[in-house]
């Protein structure tokens, strides 16, 4: 694969997922199919594994990636967030292992056209999806001051976002990702290595294509799906969606969810998870050294008990 296609934690993904002969595997976000390609060569000579993503360009890439395994390669531009129905739809009641890579791949960063990164300029659009509604740029032209200081707070856990949305407000109409770049620029003067633009975008990428909703609203879904023995293997990017992830993993693999001092537990509830690692797994120095967008990754894995 090229440097903007690199599957990040590659090995490390193949470790933790432990293919096997007939296994059935599923990337729930299957991007460029680096880590699908790891799989299916790993799990020969009839492991088999369902490929899903939203976006179309990710889709056709990952479909030509992954043509030498013909049939026993199944990709559909679909979310994650479908993955029992289409699950379902080959037959599939359980699965031996899932992976979720979260957050925008190197290949929308790099198309200029997608409107993901302020190092090319773009249109203000941020969607993994290009045939749904919301874009960027409706957020930052029509939402009020007050929703977009929420937003990029929340989101995108910025000090300064009180500011940048009235600086944003003040600036209507707003057309592309350089224009976007230069007004908060203003606000937050650049020092160091990060631009002052990076938490803005991160927060309206993650408004428009609801990820921490997908990813919070999903994981009990691929827990259920997982046969005994399976593992779910999430890649998250910030520390928001991490958060989610480590605290669903922590949650499941405890017998009881009661009070610490209650002497009796009342709730009935009951671990469906062995965490394999309690702390992320995180690139090596060579990883981030190769590709450097790999710094900030973090993987969590699980097996259903």
């Amino acid at each position: 694969m090229s440097q903007a296609h690199q599957p990040v934690l590659y090995k490390e993904i193949i470790h933790a997922l432990r293919p096997r002969n007939a296994g059935r595997y599923v990337d729930g976000t299957v991007g460029a199919g680096g880590h699908a390609a790891g799989l299916l060569a790993a799990s020969g000579p009839t492991g088999s594994l369902l490929g899903l993503d939203v976006d179309p360009m990710a889709v056709d890439l990952a479909q030509r990636t992954l043509a030498p395994f013909g049939e026993r390669a199944c990709i559909k531009r679909a979310s994650y967030t479908t993955l029992p129905q289409q699950a379902a739809s080959l037959g599939w009641d359980a699965v031996d292992g899932i992976l979720l890579d979260l957050g925008a791949s190197s290949m929308q960063f790099d198309t200029a056209g997608r409107g993901f990164s302020f190092l090319q300029d773009g249109p203000l659009d941020m969607r993994f999806d290009p045939s749904q509604g919301l874009s960027a740029g409706d957020i930052v032209n029509s939402w009020s001051e007050a929703e977009l200081a929420d937003l990029i707070y929340r989101y995108g856990e910025e000090p300064a976002s009180r500011r940048i949305a009235r600086a944003l407000v003040a600036a209507r109409p707003v057309q592309g990702t350089h224009q976007l770049a230069g007004i908060i620029e203003k606000v937050l003067p650049r020092r160091g290595a990060h631009h002052p633009a990076t938490r803005t975008f991160q927060a309206l990428r993650i408004a428009v294509n609801n990820e921490l909703e997908a990813v919070e609203q999903t994981l009990p879904m691929l827990i259920d799906l997982l046969r005994p023995g399976g593992r779910l293997a999430v890649i998250a990017f910030h520390s928001l969606e991490d958060r989610l992830v480590k605290e669903t993993f922590h949650r499941e693999s405890r017998d009881c969810l009661c009070p610490p001092r209650q002497p009796v537990c009342t709730c009935g509830h009951k671990a469906i998870l062995t965490e394999i690692n309690r702390r992320p797994i995180t690139p090596s120095e060579d990883e981030t050294r190769e590709n450097p967008r790999a710094r900030s990754a973090k993987l969590r894995v699980a097996e259903r008990i």
